[in-house]
């Protein structure tokens, strides 16, 4: 399997989650414009997997700049950078990349545009590589939550292919199965566009970690019985306070967890927190198209044109959180200090 997203003869070359478990197919973005489809269309999806794909697609929108490029420069790099950031307003990796992007043109724009090219696609690069390391210090911090024998429910899809590699959520799980612990993964189906059931269990048994699929109103009466020790979920943005938002459903498995006195975790780069929000009613939350929820496979499921509330995402309360795990390690309440303590712009 080629990486989740890669660079290859100037081009964005991404695995099409959509077709995921069924065909394994790859798309080659060779503009600005298709990658942001392609953002859009979830052909790639996880908040550092879109921050990965923001930057390539800056950089590929800038590629192959001229000497006589210089006077129109400024304006094709406003183009590209608004096409991008009006992709999904919920993750907070996009806006972090496009930031990071906007200081790398504005430090090499007085070289030419030469030059420009070549150092927007060296940052790009560059976030690809220490997406996949943090996503191994994130495991690395995170196993000391698990213990061996622990069944560990998550929802959504934060492993690999949520990531440039390894992944967030999944990447815990990975890296206490590395340390030689016997660990099974519950797996939310997650509606309405199964990334549980599709992705993770996909990814899970490729690396012959025992995975269990439920559907996402199950997690309740399982977490009642005794079968769930442990939550671990992503996270798309993080305010200052704590609150996180990941996808929707992911709030209902907190207060569930919550209620049977079992940790939630949440595992996330330091990009996904948004110390500008002082809390989770702050995030915008993106809606998505009804057919999402209408329609499975191409089939309709429902009743024609029946109405539909489709929030790709919800807002989990800090106080439902045990700690949230980042590359700098773990995060406890209260989160307000403590994720500025390990982002290291404060106490």
């Amino acid at each position: 399997m080629l990486p989740t997203i890669t660079w290859k003869n100037n081009t964005v070359v991404m695995i099409d989650q959509r077709k995921l478990p069924a065909r394994e197919t790859y798309i080659a973005c060779r503009t600005v414009e298709a990658v942001a489809r392609a953002i859009e269309s979830l052909v790639i999806r996880g908040a550092p997997a879109i921050g990965v794909a923001a930057a390539y697609g800056v950089a590929l929108g800038m590629q192959g700049l001229r000497k006589s490029d210089a006077s129109r420069m400024d304006a094709l790099f406003e183009r590209v950078f608004r096409r991008i950031e009006r992709t999904r307003p919920t993750a907070r990796n996009l806006f972090w990349a496009l930031e990071r992007m906007r200081r790398t043109y504005d430090a090499a724009k007085p070289s030419g545009p030469a030059a420009v090219s070549r150092a927007l696609l060296a940052e790009a690069k560059a976030m690809d590589a220490e997406d996949a390391e943090i996503n191994r210090r994130i495991g690395f911090h995170g196993r000391a939550v698990v213990e061996d024998g622990m069944n560990i429910l998550t929802h959504c899809n934060a492993g690999a292919l949520a990531t440039s590699d390894y992944g967030t959520a999944l990447g815990v799980v990975r890296a206490a199965v590395e340390e030689g612990k016997s660990v099974r993964v519950f797996a939310d189906e997650t509606r309405p566009v199964l990334q549980g059931a599709r992705l993770t269990c996909w990814e899970l048994l490729r690396d012959r970690i025992p995975v269990v699929l439920i559907t996402d109103n199950m997690a309740g009466w399982l977490m009642k019985n005794g079968e769930i020790h442990l939550v671990v979920v992503g996270a798309d943005r993080i305010a200052a306070n704590g609150d996180t938002a990941n996808k929707i459903g992911t709030y209902s498995a907190a207060v569930l967890a919550r209620e049977n006195g079992i940790p939630f975790y949440v595992a996330a780069p330091f990009s996904t927190v948004d110390l500008s929000l002082r809390t989770g009613r702050d995030i915008p939350i993106e809606e998505r198209d009804g057919d999402e929820v209408r329609r499975w496979g191409g089939r309709l499921t429902t009743i024609a044109g029946i109405p539909v509330r489709n929030p790709a995402f919800d807002v989990t309360p800090a106080r439902y959180i045990a700690g949230i795990i980042t590359e700098n390690g773990i995060a406890r309440p209260p989160f307000g200090k403590s994720l500025r303590r390990l982002s290291g712009t404060g106490s």
